[in-house]
């Protein structure tokens, strides 16, 4: 599933730099995260990093978008076409 950011996002920034997909941007109000963009961080982190900096516990789950952990690791393999990322990949999955 994708991570979302709910209206508890105060735009500090934190969550970022961190994102190895580049999946979050500025809106209106709060960031928003590109959920075509986003694998949980799967294939780079133990944890999803926007949750993980988040001084405001604004990056939360989207129970609405379940997804496996294959299918995060095609994801982010989609996402950056040179980089090796295995199998065994960091994923929270196994954390």
């Amino acid at each position: 599933m994708a991570f979302i950011i709910v209206d508890d996002c105060n735009l500090c920034d934190k969550c970022v730099d961190p994102c190895p997909n580049d999946a979050i941007t500025e809106g209106d109000d709060i960031y928003i995260i590109d959920p075509e963009k986003c694998t949980e961080c799967v294939g780079f982190f133990d944890v999803p990093q926007c949750a993980d900096v988040c001084p405001v516990d604004a990056c939360i789950t989207d129970e609405d978008r379940v997804e496996s952990e294959a299918d995060l690791l095609e994801r982010a393999r989609a996402l950056h076409p040179g980089k090796e990322i295995p199998d065994d990949a960091p994923s929270h999955f196994r954390a």
